[in-house]
């Protein structure tokens, strides 16, 4: 229990990176049908944790600034692809290209 660590949301530095799903720990596989299961956010609201509504405008403010920079990430994505398609290049060029193995 050391080296547990939670948050209250997603922390800054891993809100911009690309999530992932670790289907050896979802619910729906880890745990048998009857078994009863709960949230830590309701546990801790039972016992007196009164920050949720705080949390639950900074997710949606959260989830606002990374649809903003996931379209933004699209845009430059479809831009630079473009843009490599309507690069012409010479012969020479191709073949320097070619022998580094970028073409």
């Amino acid at each position: 229990m050391d080296r547990l660590k939670t948050f209250e949301g997603i922390p800054h530095p891993f809100d911009r990176k690309k999530r992932m799903v670790v289907p050896s720990c979802l619910k729906v596989l880890r745990l048998r049908p009857e078994r009863r299961f709960c949230r830590l956010g309701d546990l801790s609201s039972e016992y007196g944790w009164k920050h949720g509504s705080l949390i639950e405008r900074l997710e949606t403010q959260r989830k606002v600034k990374s649809e903003a920079f996931y379209k933004k990430k699209t845009a430059s994505k479809k831009a630079r692809s473009q843009a490599l398609k309507s690069v012409k290049l010479s012969g020479d060029d191709q073949a320097i290209l070619e022998k580094c193995g970028y073409a």
